[in-house]
């Protein structure tokens, strides 16, 4: 019995009382619109940087396009990601006033585009040459060939680790609390520093954290097994 008040107890004082699940609440939407933004961004600058790494642009034997990408990818992948936001945050932006949410979204989404970048380069280098070729036989420029032909058909190749990039970001935006912004992990941690209990709001916001990974990895669990139906049907017409 003292178990279930005292649970009764640590529910009202964590997010009852003041309304503190509102907190919760407010740092979730935090978390969703920043993920969904940085995805967004870093899928233009993941298409822009995998075309720059496959140019055939030369200047002599230097491929200038190929080698800012590849710098890009390179050391955004080889730098944390919250080294990163506090980066763009006291660094980059440090002297111009603008919204925090934008500034998190600038980060994670230059962040996401570099790892968006080799997902694209492997989907359009996983369409057979022959495509490339055949447009160009029809008259079509490289462009046009790119555009029309061959990034049509990697898109199917594209699309599930496009998903679980939106699922690493959804987890990578808890550390937003860096710079000042209250996601749903520094929700829970403002509630802690208010009530001065860890478990209930940390494990709260742990487990919603789950509930929406866990649902977005089953959707794109349905979604792969679609894609893999549509891809043997159409082999066998």
């Amino acid at each position: 019995m003292d178990f279930w008040t005292n649970l009764s107890d640590s529910i009202y004082l964590n997010f009852i009382k003041d309304d503190r699940w509102t907190l919760m609440l407010d740092g979730l939407g935090m978390t969703l619109q920043v993920a969904l933004y940085a995805v967004l961004l870093g899928v233009v600058l993941g298409l822009i940087a995998a075309l720059m790494r496959l140019s055939q642009f030369r200047i002599g034997r230097w491929r200038p396009l190929n080698t800012i990408a590849s710098i890009y990818i390179d050391v955004v992948r080889g730098t944390p990601m919250v080294l990163q936001l506090m980066i763009m945050y006291f660094v980059v932006v440090g002297s111009v006033n603008i919204p925090r949410i934008l500034v998190a979204t600038l980060a994670f989404g230059f962040n996401s585009g570099a790892y968006v970048a080799e997902i694209f380069r492997a989907g359009i280098l996983s369409i057979d040459q022959g495509q490339m070729e055949a447009g160009r036989s029809l008259g079509l420029s490289h462009r046009q060939t790119m555009m029309y032909i061959i990034l049509p058909q990697a898109i199917k190749n594209i699309l599930p680790p496009l998903a679980s990039e939106f699922i690493v970001l959804i987890k990578e935006t808890s550390i937003m609390g860096y710079i000042g912004m209250q996601d749903l992990t520094k929700a829970a941690d403002v509630i802690r520093s208010r009530t001065f209990e860890a478990f209930l709001p940390l494990i709260t916001a742990g487990l919603i954290y789950f509930i929406i990974i866990f649902t977005l990895t089953r959707l794109l669990a349905i979604m792969e097994r679609r894609l893999r139906r549509s891809d043997s049907r159409g082999r066998t017409h």
